[in-house]
């Protein structure tokens, strides 16, 4: 398995519909390319059925992607989205959001484990939503395009379901919070839930997501801890989940990390964050894999890949409900190879410089003192003289 180099440089290019005419609406892919000196990183985005995100790394340089578009817009024929030569691909691997969760926290949990099964309402299928047109909100420059959509329902008159592809030329991080450290072998995709009404006076939300890797699926979260909050106040801890080659847990194929923080506002502030939590992974059971509701995944990997699937819940016992600002957001980055790893800050860095270099100074600085006075201070005599 050839391995991604890290803190190296892509140029970056955005298509939408790559050899497309015209489609239905509601219906985008959304493909970014990512050149390097000697190998290609393809990530795509779907609207059709479930929103996908689709990663393959190849090792040619003139790698491309194909569509055959008739059949693929039958969402049931595979093989109709290829990157050539399939020959050159190393890694591939898809993240699927499935199904947003609502249940009515009426004893304030924030526990979806711990409610009955008669809090929860029917979820939202995500594969039943209408989405935006990508055209729209595509901004090549930034290498940024984002996808709202909703059920047609009552609930989302006023409101939507949207997520947000960024994609990077090197290494970096994002400005506002949670400050997620990049790299040129990622992407990130930020979620969140606006001007939705909620089907309970208590309602919380969770949300479902599906990974497809191939013949190694992301199985485990290994969760980082670290002393440095400065980019993300209070939060010392980020979440990794990984796929790994068969017993080889050191080496990482892919992966989707995040901090276990959410924003109950559009422009995050420390005082509207709330903590999330993830379940553990499991296998997904055949007739819930992600081929039926998902085209991209479908069309690139066929009928019954396996698939694992975790969920993300949002905020904690005590937290506002979701009614109180009816918004809600959650970023997380999706990549190849290693996982970026957040090093101490300059500012961090500092404080322990000073913390740790005082008492030091304030040691050398007594026993030049202790030095100089009995080298000036003459010895007093042994005897007395005696007159």
């Amino acid at each position: 398995m050839e391995l991604l180099q890290q803190n190296k440089m892509f140029a970056v290019s955005l298509e939408l519909n790559p050899g497309a005419n015209s489609l239905p609406p509601g219906v985008d892919l959304l493909h970014v390319r990512a050149q390097g000196v000697n190998d290609t990183l393809h990530f795509l985005l779907c609207s059709q059925g479930a929103p996908t995100l689709l990663l393959v790394h190849t090792n040619s340089t003139v790698s491309k992607v194909q569509v055959d578009w008739p059949a693929f817009l039958t969402r049931n024929a595979t093989g109709s989205l290829k990157v050539e030569p399939e020959s050159s691909i190393v890694h591939s691997s898809a993240m699927v959001f499935t199904r947003l969760w609502e249940y009515d926290d009426v004893n304030d949990t924030a526990d979806p484990d711990s409610v009955p099964r008669s809090s929860f309402l029917p979820p939202y299928e995500l594969q039943n939503f209408t989405w935006s047109d990508m055209n729209r909100t595509l901004d090549p420059a930034a290498h940024t395009a984002t996808l709202c959509g909703g059920d047609g329902s009552s609930s989302f008159i006023n409101g939507s379901f949207c997520l947000q592809l960024s994609a990077f030329e090197s290494e970096g991080r994002d400005r506002g919070w949670p400050s997620l450290l990049h790299n040129a072998n990622s992407s990130q995709m930020k979620v969140w839930l606006s001007g939705v009404s909620p089907r309970a006076n208590q309602s919380r939300f969770s949300l479902e997501l599906q990974a497809v890797g191939g013949a190694s699926l992301m199985d485990r979260v290994d969760v980082v801890r670290s002393i440095d909050d400065e980019y993300t106040p209070s939060i010392f801890k980020v979440s990794q989940w990984v796929s790994s080659p068969p017993n080889q847990t050191s080496t990482v194929l892919s992966y989707a990390q995040w901090k276990p923080v959410a924003y109950r506002q559009p422009v995050p502030v420390f005082e509207d964050s709330t903590p999330c939590h993830h379940s553990g992974p499991v296998p997904v059971p055949q007739r819930e894999r992600p081929a039926a509701a998902s085209g991209l995944v479908r069309a690139f990997y066929g009928p019954e890949p396996p698939a694992a699937g975790i969920n993300m819940t949002f905020s904690i016992a005590g937290d506002p409900y979701y009614s109180v600002t009816k918004f809600l957001s959650w970023t997380m980055l999706v990549g190849l190879g290693t996982p970026p790893v957040d090093s101490f800050s300059p500012l961090v860095l500092s404080i322990m410089a000073v913390a740790l270099g005082t008492p030091m100074i304030i040691l050398l600085l007594g026993g030049v003192y202790v030095c100089v006075r009995k080298t000036v201070t003459p010895l007093p005599q042994v005897y007395e003289p005696i007159n």
